[in-house]
């Protein structure tokens, strides 16, 4: 009986023992497509902080799991999983990658965050959603796709420049370019010799995503070079498993599909019959050419790269290689590029001690073919041969003087001879690189010490000159070419150390994120020049330049039951461009969150998957003048025209350069209000953005003063510049199934400027500061800065119209009605920046099929035509006796016979709407075998403009002048994945 007693009891107390049970679960996670393992997996018990995360092998060990409990399963890329645990002892996961989730984590200054706790404006671009075709710079993978920044190619040619602005620039004279920043390394955004875009120099393949900064709140922990935003760019990294080949191929077509109106020979014959005296009459040639076809062509273009991928337990890598050659549709022009690059990283310590190892290479050559021949060939005579008998000048036509067989140098040259006979080739190498090592504590996991040494260093050579037959011949029979070879570098180093602090705690559901540290950057430019001393003998000259910049930084992120948001972030920048009274700068910022969806009233709701308000507001500073040493007093060498003459010896003298010890940094503040939202999950998200901001102390090159300085002008801080905006961005999805997804997106940017103050003394007769130098008229400009105005608005007198609706030849309003035409009745009328600019795009895929298709427009902008104000006068054709040059058809609607250059007739409005590119792809997903698949995609770049812009494309920096004509480019791309 007692033993039964005891057997009872025991048995009542087992019983709850083992409902509470405390069991180990075990198990591995892999990745679906791939099958491979996929190590740092959270995997945790649902509402608690019970967890662990997955070994390199992909395996895990979850303690203390009871039955009830769900286990989570997280990882960043992939689609979340949760599995209720009813007391197996082993589960295997496998996860599917999750597109809605790759852009959660957005990279920001010194660290990242998830998006949904972002409280700056921040936008991300991924690769799904880059421009498609012939594209060799990252600007172009991101026109037209966000709200706030507008790309403007410089032109055709491959590889062209382009000028990038977020939320309209926020300078006058100093440096309206965002600060780049490529894996960790804030670059230089300047070019080289011998180099193009500098933002070529990365392979676009290579690209895993771009993130930008817009508002103070996102840039300040960037403080000294973010006034104009911030554009982080981030290359591919290597994933653990098996090794992964990647190879992308395309070719390209190019064609012109437009070309300026020049007047045709049977036009220009008539012309210079009705208008030109006898001896221009007896000039015109029996030929019918037609320069322009002559000096263009049909290019082709090609670009292939491949990249490997892999990893064992504690590392992982990609290396990768690529060759683009591509053609520009000017004769000889053309752009090579050479790419190589690696990306390592290195685990130890159980994945508290990383290190991260990037590398990015470039090599490239070009062949630049002389542009005056775009402007030669619209102002050549058309009734002139190609080629004549006489073998002088190399057997092409060439204007002489009637007296001798000298070329008459007044005269433009012949086209084809400018692009044959003169030559202009350059090489340029880069290398951006760093390592970045973080160390997690082993006494206190949540704070991590992190260092990045990080380099950026380039070389160039420009090289070229006149061949012998293009150059004119002397008194003496002889001829003397000339030729240059100019040798850069630039060095940039980088040194970044801090420290980050993130925990959540439980208790009160608050997570920290707290990050400090020093960033010193230094810019080295030693420069070699080698040119001609004017009497035939080459010379060296040397020179280096050294920019050096210190900062302290701190960042504080907290966030609050996951609903609402706090960041908190000052930055204390130094410049050596300054003295030492005035060369540092405190650049502090604020921004507040509230998550709505994640209230009560709204969670779980099936309208409402993300509401987010977001208020920032801070201060940016910026100090990038076009001189180094704009503050300290220096001397230069003279010219060998200003030597004195000693006996039989030459001394070149020595003069001051201008200097200004006075100069602080600009200082921009801005305030911005966002809306971030999502509907019916997800398939309605966007963003609206509206923001103000004021720069004050505006750096900006001006006259001196009467007696002052020792130049005519130089760097001044006065004047205050103010920018405001609204900007809306949505993507809307009316299909979203495992066969069809449909994805409609768009972005609207509303911007407005003006200058409010330009002077340090109020001065009612201060008529502002005249820029924007048109060609045709030397030392002329058309735009001027003054208050009240947007910045460079066009400065012009008002054209006067006949009763038949034709401009009057040189009659222009009086404005001011004093009786007289002059100075004081110019104006300042339209601006180049648009009013509005838009992007919209679409993406559908169904099944194996993908279409895409981005457009792209700006409205209130307008140009001045410099094309026409320039050849579309008579003077201009029949100005001398001894040649003739031909002029747009413009001169048969106006009849002007002088030259009227300040003319508001051509200020031009420059609206667009463009169709970027249109794509269309197909996918085999089992290839050759299960493990290989290979896209094909047919695409289609600047197809359509529509604009009453009479120009050749209204897209310009305001001031249209002999533009290099954009191409349509038609591209087959092949994307093999084995």
């Amino acid at each position: 009986m007692k033993n039964l007693f005891k057997g009872t009891l025991l048995m009542l107390f087992m019983i709850p023992m083992s409902f509470f049970a405390q069991n180990q679960l075990s198990g591995s996670v892999s990745e679906t497509a791939t099958g491979l393992p996929v190590p740092g997996v959270n995997v945790i018990i649902k509402g608690t902080s019970t967890g662990t995360i997955t070994d390199f092998d992909g395996n895990y060990i979850l303690q203390n799991v009871a039955n009830g409990d769900v286990v989570v399963f997280s990882f960043l890329g992939f689609a979340t999983k949760e599995i209720p645990y009813t007391g197996q002892a082993t589960i295997d996961v496998s996860l599917e990658e999750d597109a809605a989730t790759l852009d959660e984590i957005v990279l920001i200054g010194y660290g990242s965050v998830k998006k949904k706790d972002a409280t700056g404006s921040v936008s991300t671009i991924s690769p799904e959603e880059f421009n498609k075709g012939a594209v060799v710079a990252a600007d172009q993978l991101i026109q037209g796709k966000v709200a706030g920044i507008q790309v403007i190619n410089g032109g055709g040619s491959p590889g062209e420049g382009a000028q990038i602005r977020i939320r309209s620039g926020s300078s006058l004279n100093a440096n309206n370019d965002p600060l780049y920043v490529i894996d960790g390394v804030p670059v230089d955004s300047g070019g080289i010799e011998g180099g193009r875009n500098p933002l070529a120099t990365i392979n676009q393949n290579d690209i895993e995503s771009i993130n930008i900064l817009k508002d103070a709140s996102a840039t300040a922990i960037y403080g000294v070079r973010a006034s104009n935003g911030v554009v982080i760019v981030t290359t591919k990294r290597g994933k653990s498993g098996e090794l992964k080949i990647s190879y992308n191929s395309t070719y390209s077509y190019s064609t012109i599909n437009k070309t300026v109106d020049a007047l045709t020979p049977v036009q220009f014959r008539e012309y210079v019959n009705a208008n030109g005296n006898e001896a221009q009459i007896g000039l015109i040639g029996d030929s019918n050419t037609n320069w322009q076809d002559l000096i263009y062509r049909d290019a082709f273009g090609t670009d292939q790269s491949v990249s490997a991928t892999g990893g064992k337990d504690f590392y992982n890598y990609r290396v990768s290689t690529g060759f683009a050659n591509y053609a520009g549709i000017l004769k000889r022009d053309n752009f090579q590029r050479t790419t190589m690059s690696a990306a390592l990283t290195f685990r130890f310590l159980d994945d508290h001690l990383r290190f991260d190892i990037n590398n990015n290479n470039s090599i490239i050559e070009s062949n630049y073919s002389n542009r005056g021949a775009i402007g030669s060939a619209i102002a050549f005579d058309p009734t002139q041969p190609v080629y004549v008998d006489d073998q002088t000048y190399g057997g092409y036509f060439r204007w002489t003087n009637p007296n001798n067989n000298r070329l008459n140098t007044l005269a433009p040259a012949n086209p084809l001879a400018l692009i044959n006979q003169t030559d202009n080739y350059g090489k340029a190498f880069r290398s951006i690189g760093n390592l970045q090592t973080e160390y997690k504590m082993h006494f206190l996991p949540e704070l991590k010490a992190v260092l990045n040494l990080g380099y950026d260093m380039l070389s160039g050579r420009s090289y070229g000159g006149e061949q012998l037959e293009f150059v004119s011949i002397n008194a003496d029979g002889e001829r003397s070419p000339s030729s240059y070879n100019n040798v850069q570098n630039k060095e940039n180093r980088l040194l970044d150390a801090y420290l980050n602090y993130n925990k959540y705690f439980e208790g009160s559901g608050t997570n920290i994120d707290l990050t400090g540290g020093y960033n010193y950057q230094d810019f080295r430019y030693p420069t070699t020049f080698f040119t001609d001393d004017g009497n035939g003998v080459i010379v060296e000259v040397s020179n280096e330049t050294r920019l050096n910049l210190q900062s302290y930084f701190a960042r504080l992120n907290l966030t609050q039951s996951d609903k609402y948001l706090l960041t908190l972030s000052i930055r204390r920048d130094g410049t050596s461009r300054f003295t030492e009274e005035n060369r540092w700068g405190n650049f502090p910022a604020a921004a507040i969150g509230w998550k709505v969806n994640e209230e009560n009233f709204l969670k779980g709701s099936d309208i409402v998957s993300n509401l987010k308000f977001r208020g920032s507001w801070g201060i940016t500073g910026q100090q990038e003048v076009g001189d180094i040493y704009p503050s300290l007093p220096l001397y230069q060498t003279g010219t060998n025209t200003v030597a004195y003459q000693f006996g039989n010896q030459f001394v070149q003298t020595i003069r001051p350069q201008p200097y200004n010890t006075n100069l602080v940094w600009e200082e921009t503040e801005t305030y911005n209000a966002g809306i971030d939202f999502g509907f019916f999950d997800e398939r309605v998200t966007g963003a609206i953005d509206a923001y103000e901001r004021t720069t004050t102390d505006l750096l900006v090159f001006t006259n001196n003063p009467q007696g002052v300085g020792f130049s005519n002008a130089d760097d001044y801080n006065i004047g205050t510049l103010e920018n405001r905006g609204l900007e809306i961005a949505a993507d809307v999805y009316p299909f979203r199934n495992d066969n069809l997804t449909w994805r409609l997106g768009g972005n609207i940017t509303f911007q407005e400027s003006k200058i409010t103050e330009l002077t340090l003394i109020e001065d009612p007769d201060y008529t502002g500061l005249d820029i924007g130098g048109i060609g045709g008229a030397t030392g002329n400009t058309i735009q001027n800065h003054q208050v009240g105005y947007a910045p460079y608005s066009f400065f012009v007198f008002e054209q006067a119209y006949g009763a038949d609706g034709r401009p009057l030849d040189g009659v222009y309003v009086d404005r001011n009605q004093d009786g007289i035409v002059n100075e004081a009745d110019k104006y300042r009328y339209r601006k180049p920046a648009s009013d509005v600019y838009y992007g919209i795009n679409t993406d559908l895929n169904y099944a194996n099929w993908n279409f895409n298709m981005s457009w792209r427009g700006s409205w209130g902008n307008y140009n001045y035509n410099n094309v026409d104000s320039r050849l579309g006068y008579g003077d201009a054709l029949l100005i001398f006796d001894t040649y003739v040059t031909n002029g747009v058809e413009n001169l048969l609607e106006t009849n002007f016979t002088q030259a009227q250059y300040q003319s508001d007739y051509y200020i031009q409005d420059a609206s667009f709407v463009k169709l970027d590119n249109a794509s269309i792809g197909y996918t085999f997903d089992s290839f050759l075998n299960d493990s290989n698949s290979l896209t094909i995609t047919a695409t289609g770049q600047n197809l359509l403009i529509i604009s009453d812009y009479s120009g050749i494309d209204p897209e310009t920096y305001g001031i249209d002048n002999n533009l290099y004509p954009r191409p349509m480019n038609f591209v087959l791309g092949f994307n093999f994945n084995f």
